[in-house]
């Protein structure tokens, strides 16, 4: 079949949605029977996403094979359940650091280089190579219509819409209808603003996804459909959801969204939608029988006068999967470090919880409140789950109250400390280049039988589900056999080989490892067997979790914190 585009742009203002509808669309078609994937645009200059501030931009996404992304690919995986590459997420920095490689090379033959057709050019080359093996190709354009930074890549979708004709391309806007309350009315203005903008680059949506705090009214829908002659019935409500995003294909569908874009498309379902599955779950969340209170004692939290989430996003959806199969709810408290580090009687509030988690991170920020609260977890025998730099500080806290290793630390923090139980691996030690050079993507792990980690891992299947596929040969190393599994990384420091036969006679148990093919064994998974459940990880597991299928970790520290 031809190939069919579906280009998602957003009006008024970010932050509108735009990656969760596009993951909403993708989903959606995927159960129609159509082979979909989904392409990020980011117009800023920067490579990727890896250098960013979380604070400012959100999580960074790390994929299989190596990419730090911006947060919405993790979104289209959530959803579509699929491995989404990191060649689907476009930059402006990506499109102009290629041409001027190719122009130094003398690639161009002497010509001169230009916006047009150089360009487009270049972005519609990487759609389509994103796109190759897929039938509809969703295109999600980063930032607001009327953004200098877009002019290029909604010209270039107008190109490729040239290219492979009109009846081939669907264009979603989603747009912002608020509710100013010292007048009470939600208004249409910034709507039509946002509709005029578009057509300036030659687009005219053809269906408009109207995000607000209340449903779409009739008179509102009409207003629209007036000014931007478009019919109503492709003027879609798309209210705000009151527990879970996971919610919002199910809405589109109540106004048969994936068969008006099959339509327009000139497609006919390949097969008919089974929610059954996708619903039951979403109940669980909804409507769960009790409701358990967990604490995450993080870095990223605060900016300005604003405690900012997004920092540790797929953590929170990684627990919200793990919840719907247990129809348990969650009350999140985001605990910022630091405040233990200033007043360190504050401690005691972790009583009230359930379970803490302690997630990634970079630094000395925060370092001994984070401490503070996995010496709690694991002396007063409260689930914790310690990711990444949450695995290194369970460590360091292990070696240093139970092996007595005063003041053992991570080299990353404390160069010269006597016991480095956490240290930087040789290939990093000269590494000047800060973007990209983490070992990153998906690393395969041999899991240790009788243990935890190896029953949940079994219990969920996933030495059946993980193939390895995505894997290159140094990333498998060599890790062979049937007990193999394979998790994503972000970090340069690892667990020191020196230190391990003494934390292990003193009770903690390395759980699984990655060996590499000069024979080094990374350690990849902790765990106290005494304890409830005391687990860490030098993964981020929260990147191979989705609804339908969630992550182990996960699963076994919300079936803890919920006995």
């Amino acid at each position: 079949m031809e190939k069919k585009f579906i280009v998602v742009a957003g009006g008024v203002m970010s932050g509108v949605g735009k990656g969760v509808a596009t993951a909403s669309i993708g989903k959606i078609l995927q159960e129609y029977g159509y082979k979909t994937t989904a392409i990020k645009i980011d117009p800023y200059i920067n490579i990727d996403a890896g250098t960013l501030r979380p604070t400012e931009h959100g999580e960074v996404w790390v994929t299989s094979d190596g990419g730090e992304i911006d947060q919405d690919l993790g979104n289209y995986e959530r959803f579509l359940g699929q491995e989404i590459p990191k060649v689907n997420n476009i930059t402006t920095g990506q499109i102009y650091k290629t041409l001027i490689e190719k122009e130094r090379r003398g690639d161009f033959l002497g010509k001169t280089v230009q916006f047009i057709p150089h360009v487009p050019n270049e972005i519609k080359k990487r759609i389509l190579e994103a796109g190759n093996d897929f039938d509809i190709i969703l295109i999600e354009i980063g930032g607001t219509i009327g953004d200098y930074e877009n002019i290029p890549f909604l010209f270039a979708v107008k190109s490729l819409e040239r290219d492979y004709g009109e009846g081939n391309f669907v264009y979603v806007l989603i747009t912002y209808l608020p509710i100013p309350s010292h007048i009470n009315e939600m208004k249409t203005k910034p709507t039509q603003t946002a509709i005029r903008l578009l057509t300036e680059s030659g687009i005219f949506p053809d269906i408009i996804l109207c995000r607000a705090k209340e449903p779409l009214d009739d008179v509102r829908r009409n207003r629209i459909e007036e000014y931007a002659n478009i019919k109503k019935e492709f003027i879609i409500s798309a209210p705000d959801i009151k527990k879970t995003i996971y919610s919002i294909p199910l809405n589109f569908e109540k106004e048969d969204l994936g068969l008006k874009i099959l339509n327009k498309l000139s497609l006919k379902p390949l097969k008919f939608p089974d929610w059954s599955k996708w619903r039951s779950l979403v109940e669980g969340i909804e409507n769960p029988k009790k409701e358990i209170k967990i604490a995450i004692v993080g870095k990223y939290l605060d900016i300005g006068n604003y405690i900012l989430k997004d920092s540790y996003i797929s953590i929170n959806e990684a627990l919200t999967h793990a919840s719907a199969h247990f129809s348990v709810g969650l009350d999140i408290d985001w605990i910022d470090a630091k405040s233990f580090e200033r007043h360190p009687e504050t401690i005691e509030i972790l009583k009230r919880y359930k379970g803490i988690i302690v997630p990634g991170g970079f630094g000395e920020s925060g370092v001994e409140g984070k401490m503070m609260a996995i010496k709690f977890a694991r002396e007063n025998n409260i689930p914790y789950l310690g990711l990444c730099y949450g695995l290194q500080l369970a460590i360091i806290e292990f070696a240093r109250n139970v092996c007595n290793m005063e003041n053992a630390h991570t080299t990353e923090v404390m160069k010269e400390t006597k016991y480095p139980v956490i240290d930087i691996m040789d290939e990093q030690k000269d590494v000047k280049q800060k973007g990209g050079t983490m070992r990153l993507g998906s690393y395969a792990c041999v899991l240790k039988e009788n243990t935890k980690i190896f029953n949940l891992y079994s219990k969920l299947g996933r030495f059946e589900m993980d193939k390895l596929k995505y894997l290159t040969e140094k990333n498998k190393g060599n890790c062979n056999g049937e007990f193999v599994i394979s998790e994503k990384h972000r970090h340069r420091y690892e667990v020191n080989p020196e230190f391990i036969k003494e934390l292990e006679s003193k009770g903690l148990v390395f759980s699984g490892y990655h060996e590499r093919k000069d024979g080094t064994r990374l350690m990849e998974f902790i765990e106290i067997p005494d304890n409830k459940f005391f687990i860490g990880t030098q993964s981020h597991p929260e990147f191979t979790s989705s609804l339908q299928h969630p992550s182990p970790l996960f699963y076994g520290f919300v079936e803890a914190c919920s006995d």
